[in-house]
């Protein structure tokens, strides 16, 4: 049976190399590498690294070398196809059927290599010659130095629709039509696929060249696209391939870091500026199966794209297919251009250094997603800010892992509950004496409600507490009954206490809402007493007695209630206060009736807080 070789890259991608030899062998980190005692000769000292981005180990003893797949048949004596197969099962691979086409196809791909090869001869040869003095100006107004130009195999395609063919006769065409070189249009010759293009190599992990990249040159050429690349082919999936990881690998292992850029130019320009470590898509969104590669080399890889809608936009498009493959210690960080500037723009302009700062000043994955859905759109009305908050828990249910989605859920939160239910601070609401030229013909005159009165408002402020009281209150209920935390953990993270030592608490009382243990009370309270936690006590309440403390009958269900009031009440005060502003603005019957409303339902929790915490003189 034969496999391809794109099964077998595949398979050793997925695996980890040292965490297979260290099932058998001590290993031990050392840098960027793994070491161990030769398991294939007697030693002392480690002579044998695992190097798990270039995926194969090696003794400097006895010159044992192979990968993942070779391990498996010289030290665990398997046959190769057993080897295989046990280590597609460890992937989530399945092997192919065994097809007796697939030798073929091999070395139908070997010989694909050989054209590959001869083509990106063809295309630098022609770079030297006088046909292709355009393409050198313009690497030259790039600023390219030779060395870059030379590492990255910039080439020339001649503008001719058979220049290629004639320099690659000892190919035959259908070879040159299925590696991407040529096009067949029905009811015409085949023709060159690049003409008149700079051209750039894409190459393999190996170093083999797969596919080309050509920018167009000629400005006249209007009706075609500035950058085309090879399509897909045997050798070539532009879903799975990253341009210039082979070579930015080492500069990785160097910087700890890995720049993904939009094109192949923004990677070069940053070559050339001493940033080594870029790579890019290849005319596609950030795919699952790049951001899986990338993070074989970092474990978090910068995304710098261009400071343009569309930059932003392929930088979002990323950020939502990383969100469900997010894992402990692997992420995206998300580094912002300046509006309508790309990487090369930034160097020419500001220099290397200030390259360097934007890409330090790189945001978390969860900060950028805040931000770009907070500014979605105006956030005014309630239903504004609910469809705010829909956006960001969607996001967050699309996470796979339950560590990572928890904080992710818990940080949004905090987030849209500093923006929702925050209190503005305003001058007190006067009431404006409405002539009747304010009123609509035919509006009837309604009379303001009339206000509290004192002994009213002295009762209610006392039982609500100054807010202070209700929420020490509800903090103590919850440790009485921690089954309440779970089902409440959103709405609860929406408060934000003003003393420390509520705040410390209500942090670690949200910590076990996503935790799979039952905690009883006695429990919760042996956990916090040992991280030092203060618990609110009889005085922070005064003279109110909540009939949600203890284990009463009933306890968890007004518990419930009050969480709901608590946060509710700062909301429905914040409205309150903004339809007043409204309604002296716009003395409509619309704003009269909302600030009506709101004040009806102010009045109303005021009394269910009464109602929960009566004490000696009761409303």
């Amino acid at each position: 049976m034969s496999l391809s070789p794109q099964f077998l890259d595949e398979l050793r991608t997925r695996i980890s190399l040292s965490a297979v030899i260290g099932r058998s062998v001590r290993v031990t980190k050392a840098g960027r590498e793994f070491k161990a005692c030769c398991p294939f000769h007697n030693e002392k000292t480690p002579s044998f690294t695992i190097n798990d981005e270039k995926g194969f180990y090696h003794c400097f003893g006895c010159g044992a070398h192979g990968d993942v797949i070779r391990w498996m048949t010289d030290h665990q004596g398997l046959p190769f196809m057993d080897a295989v197969k046990e280590l597609a099962m460890q992937a989530g691979m399945e092997v192919p059927a065994p097809d007796p086409r697939a030798a073929a196809r091999a070395e139908a791909q070997k010989s694909l290599h050989d054209v590959m090869a001869a083509a990106q001869e063809f295309f630098v040869r022609s770079l030297a010659e006088e046909r292709g003095a355009d393409a050198r100006r313009y690497l030259a107004s790039r600023g390219f130095p030779a060395g870059i130009v030379r590492d990255f195999g910039f080439g020339f395609a001649p503008d001719s629709r058979t220049a290629l063919k004639e320099a690659l006769s000892a190919f035959p065409d259908a070879m040159l039509i299925e590696a991407g070189l040529r096009i067949v249009v029905e009811g015409k010759e085949p023709y060159d696929r690049f003409r008149g293009r700079l051209m750039l190599p894409i190459l393999d992990p190996r170093g083999r060249v797969i596919a080309f990249g050509g920018r167009i040159l000629s400005a006249d050429k209007t009706d075609a696209p500035k950058y085309l690349n090879s399509p897909d082919t045997p050798l070539f999936d532009k879903g799975r391939t990253v341009y210039n990881l082979h070579r930015a690998g080492p500069a990785a292992r160097q910087s700890g870091r890995v720049v993904v850029v939009e094109g192949y130019m923004d990677v070069v320009a940053l070559a050339a500026a001493g940033i080594g470590e870029a790579v890019a898509p290849l005319g596609t969104a950030l795919t699952e199966d790049q951001i899986e590669r990338l993070w074989r080399v970092v474990e978090c890889p910068t995304l710098c794209f261009d400071g343009d809608a569309a930059g932003q936009r392929a930088a979002m498009r990323a950020i939502l297919r990383a969100l469900p493959l997010l894992r402990p210690g692997h992420s995206l960080r998300i580094a912002t251009l300046p509006a309508g500037m790309d990487p090369d723009d930034v160097l020419k302009r500001d220099g290397a250094a200030a390259m360097e700062t934007l890409l330090n000043a790189a945001r978390s994955m969860v900060e950028v997603l805040w931000q770009v859905e907070r500014d979605v759109s105006p956030l005014v009305t309630p239903e504004d800010k609910a469809g705010l908050k829909q956006r960001l828990m969607d996001h967050v249910d699309t996470i796979q892992h339950p560590d990572i989605k928890a904080l992710y859920r818990r940080d949004l939160l905090e987030r849209f509950g500093e923006l929702a239910y925050a209190r503005k601070e305003r001058a007190p609401f006067q009431p404006m004496q409405r002539s009747a030229g304010g009123r609509k013909p035919g509006q009837p005159w309604k009379p303001a409600p009339p206000p509290l009165g004192p002994v009213q408002t002295e009762r209610l402020q006392r039982h609500v507490g100054q807010h202070e009281r209700l929420l020490a209150a509800v903090l103590l209920g919850l440790v009485d009954h921690p089954e309440v935390i779970a089902p409440h953990a959103e709405m609860l993270a929406r408060v934000s206490p003003a003393d420390g030592d509520q705040a410390r608490l209500l942090d670690a009382l949200l910590a076990f809402a996503d935790s799979p243990d039952v905690l009883e009370s006695t429990g919760l309270r042996t956990i916090l007493a040992g991280r030092q936690i203060k618990l609110p006590s009889a005085a922070d309440f005064g003279e109110i007695r909540y009939g949600f403390l203890g284990k009463g009958e009933g306890a968890a269900g007004n518990l419930a209630e009050a969480i709901t009031l608590l946060v509710e009440l700062p909301a429905v005060e914040a409205a309150l206060a903004e339809a007043n502003r409204r309604y002296q603005e716009e003395l409509s019957p619309e704003s009269e009736v909302e600030k009506e409303r709101l004040r009806e339902r102010r009045l109303a929790l005021f009394a269910q807080v009464g109602q929960m915490g009566r004490g000696r003189d009761a409303l």
